[in-house]
């Protein structure tokens, strides 16, 4: 695509979207590191982002570290610091060569040059009074180069310097000053024009370069939003998320897929390694969300900060701080022990017992402080080790669980968050690795939360929710799932806090919307749950279909619907490949024998060692009930009509008496028994004679009664043999041979399959273990109330599986 076409269609997309409020997506030092790097950020600009967006960059890589080492050699008078510029130059030289035509990188390289210059000139004459403008010099390299690639490659793009505009009162509290920022932002705007500004830096009141601490890029995108009034602000950093813990040490930790303002903002408090102390304050009005993204893998849903519902508010996470002072003092007792909490911005404080918790650089701050009101003060080292979570203070299960797991630790005291979502312990040792993961795994070892989404609202479907409020309450496995979707052929209800299950079809008629593949495949590749399960209880095969795109986003699938099962050797392979790469589950115990376990029994067979050599029976429940009730008393077409008219067969008999379904079934129990074939190798015996199978199905009912000769036929043979007439399945594998059919068979009355209760289903099994006395199973073969039950017992497997799996965690580049 040309430079003028994608920005054709970017302002056609604008103008579209012209009150569609700006975003702001900020790129980490790790995602600008190298030219792979930036390559793949710009890649991400091209499908995410739209002209007037906000990009907001850091140092490239290792920069910044660089120039506090350079700065450093300055003032130490280090032999090593001409060294150390012509690194950082040649770095950055080759990124611009790398990235750039040779005009743009011409141009750059002479900015950089007379970057160095300058730098130079600083660092040999009081670099102190120049700390700021040399540390500035990443961010504006990273942006100025950005900004470059985008015009060549992209869009139109400017760049800022954020110093132009951007103003704080002071680099304690990094207040902005609104109303000077906001005009002068304003001001340098181009219209139809994405802008590449400086993370990191800004000025005072004075015009004198500061920065906004470590980490200050992501205060700057938010700071950038609260500018624009943008609608969302992306991190793209170098993890896909916020994490229950710190996963570089916690390999259980879970990704927080919604997090509430609040929490946030407490997890930024306390040290969380993606999260900033200042990053959510501009955010405060709560209109603008948060979004925590994977620069290097930028298809995986990410962490949303925003406001949510009750299911997000359930999440807990735990993280901790080393190397941190308690003060304790009579003056913190009462409303003086409030104001000094404020004043040192303690990580907590109890003004009852008179302590606060503070980080040791501001040991020598509190105790000035308390001077002035002539007081003592003990100082002692410690740790601290919370629990995060919205409101946490006021649930005290929650409290009483964090502190049984620290029973056995040296807790100095047990302090509730003023924010009211955590609760903190101070602790008179270093928090451990060992005691982070114990106490995250206590913790939160029962918060994975598991999306359902029912598809198919039919009989059975209806009946499947009637029984799923019970069954949430008493079944533990299903302790954490959760009802988040229903859908029928032409409307869907999509529920991300969840949908009340004793409630659910009146829900559902009452707020379902249209809905086509699309929109279910943008929600499922972003829904917010640690698992997701589809149970598909529809007979489609267009629904079954998208089995395939389930699997490869790691969804869980449960059916009843035989469609999957019985496609085409390369399609059904190609299903099981993807679930099996993917981990999801695909169960379908009720696409044979209903609530019956004889796919259990194969399975468990296999498992056990066992060899399977043949499967047959009786799988349908129409043709039992036919054939164990036909006796010749009334002719076969009226015992068809009567069947139809009780809802035994399908609307169109034919389907029953074609064979199809039991083909299907045989099909489906011969590849879980291992055996790779396909629906036509399954001979056939098809029932209805071939002039009527072209008819409509009015026709065909008019005209039923012209397959009763047959079936009298058929019958009247068996009776002189005292044998009957049954629809039977048969596969067998003999010295490596394959046979597998469905057909109608006259038995013997002392057949197995001769006598069973109408509409039951029986399956045989003949393997290396049963093979004289061969494993039967039998019972009801159909029927909404065994069906459902059946699919429950599947979603309990899943369920049961899902608590004892690991979750992996990628960390591509976070220190």
């Amino acid at each position: 695509m040309t430079q003028d076409n994608l920005v054709e269609q970017l302002t056609v997309a604008h103008n579209q979207l012209a009150k569609h409020a700006t975003n702001v997506h900020k790129f980490g030092g790790s995602s600008l590191a190298s030219t792979q790097c930036i390559e793949r950020v710009v890649d991400i600009i091209r499908q995410h982002c739209q002209l007037n967006d906000i990009i907001v960059v850091s140092a490239n890589g290792k920069t910044t570290d660089a120039l506090f080492a350079i700065f450093q050699c300055a003032i130490e008078q280090s032999p090593e610091l001409e060294e150390k510029i012509t690194q950082l130059e040649n770095m950055q030289s080759e990124l611009i060569n790398s990235l750039l035509n040779a005009a743009s990188a011409a141009r750059l390289q002479s900015y950089l040059t007379e970057d160095i210059k300058q730098m130079k000139a600083w660092l040999s004459d009081q670099p102190e009074t120049h700390h700021a403008d040399i540390l500035a010099f990443g961010e504006l390299w990273s942006a100025r180069l950005l900004s470059s690639v985008l015009n060549e490659r992209v869009c139109p793009a400017i760049f800022m310097d954020a110093r132009d505009f951007l103003v704080i009162d002071n680099e304690q509290e990094y207040n902005v000053d609104y109303s000077v920022s906001r005009p002068g932002f304003e001001a340098k705007l181009h219209a139809n024009h994405l802008t590449v500004v400086t993370g990191y830096i800004c000025r005072d009141s004075q015009s004198v370069t500061r920065t906004l601490g470590r980490n200050g890029s992501d205060y700057s995108a938010t700071i950038m939003a609260a500018i624009s009034h943008a609608n969302q602000v992306t991190l793209w950093t170098d993890v896909d998320g916020i994490y229950s813990a710190d996963p570089r040490f916690v390999p259980q930790s879970r990704k927080l897929h919604r997090l509430p303002n609040g929490v946030a903002k407490e997890l930024g408090r306390l040290g969380n390694p993606v999260l900033h102390a200042n990053t959510l304050k501009p955010l405060a009005d709560g209109k603008t969300h948060l979004h925590v993204a994977s620069s290097f893998d930028p298809s995986v849903p990410g962490t949303e900060i925003g406001r949510f519902g009750q299911l997000a508010k359930q999440e807990l996470s735990v993280t901790y701080l080393n190397d941190l002072i308690l003060a304790q003092s009579q003056s913190f007792i009462g409303d003086l022990g409030r104001e000094a909490g404020e004043t040192f911005a303690a990580l907590c404080a109890d003004e009852t017992q008179g302590l606060i918790v503070i980080r040791q650089e501001q040991q020598k701050a509190v105790s000035q402080w308390l001077a002035a009101h002539d007081t003592e003060v003990a100082f002692t080292p410690v740790s601290i080790l919370a629990t995060v979570g919205h409101k946490v203070t006021r649930q005290g299960n929650v409290k009483a669980k964090f502190k049984r797991t620290l029973r056995h630790q040296k807790v100095l005291a047990v302090v509730d968050a003023w924010s009211g979502h955590s609760v903190i312990a101070i602790l008179s040792e270093p928090c451990s690795v060992e005691l982070l993961n114990n106490v995250h795994h206590d913790m939160t070892k029962d918060a994975k939360h598991i999306g359902l989404v029912v598809a198919g609202l039919g009989n059975i479907g209806v009946k499947f929710l009637e029984m799923l409020p019970k069954q949430l309450a008493r079944i533990p496995a299903l302790e954490n799932l959760h009802l988040v979707g229903l859908m029928t052929s032409k409307k869907a209800l999509i529920n991300t806090d969840g949908i009340d299950a004793s409630h659910a079809l009146s829900l559902f008629e009452q707020h379902a919307v249209s809905f086509d593949k699309a929109l279910l495949s943008s929600w499922l590749k972003s829904h917010p749950y640690d698992e997701l399960i589809v149970v598909d209880i529809t007979p489609s095969e267009k629904f079954s279909q998208l089995y395939l795109e389930f699997f490869k986003e790691g969804i869980h699938v449960i059916c009843a619907n035989k469609w999957a099962a019985s496609a085409p050797t390369p399609k059904y392979n190609e299903l099981l490949a993807e679930a099996k790469a993917n981990n999801s589950q695909w169960l379908g115990s009720t696409t044979v024998g209903a609530g019956l376990p004889i796919n259990y029994a194969i399975q468990d067979l296999l498992k056990s060692g066992d060899q399977i050599c043949e499967i047959s029976g009786i799988f349908s429940g129409t043709l039992s009930w036919l054939f164990e009730t036909y006796d010749g008393s009334v002719p076969f077409s009226t015992l068809l009509l009567d069947a139809l008219e009780q809802g035994i067969t399908e609307p169109d008999p034919r389907e029953d008496l074609s064979g199809r379904d039991v083909q299907r079934k045989l099909l489906i129990l011969a590849r879980a028994a291992g055996f790779e074939l396909s629906l036509e190798d399954v001979e056939r015996q098809d029932l209805v004679p071939n002039e009527l199978q072209a008819m409509t199905t009015e026709e065909f009912l008019a005209n039923a009664s012209q397959i009763d000769d047959f079936f009298a036929t058929q019958l009247n043979e068996a009776k002189t043999s005292q044998a009957c007439i049954r629809y039977i399945a048969r596969f067998n594998v003999k010295d490596g041979k394959i046979k597998a059919k469905v057909s109608l068979e006259c038995l013997s009355k002392n057949d197995a399959f001769a006598t069973i209760t109408p509409c039951d289903n029986i399956f045989q099994i003949r393997s290396l273990w049963y093979q004289e006395n061969p494993l039967i199973i039998r019972g009801p073969g159909a029927g909404r109330d065994v069906t459902a039950g059946g699919l429950h017992s599947d979603l309990v497997t899943v369920c049961q599986n899902l608590a004892n799996k690991q979750a992996v965690v990628k960390i591509k580049g976070l220190e």
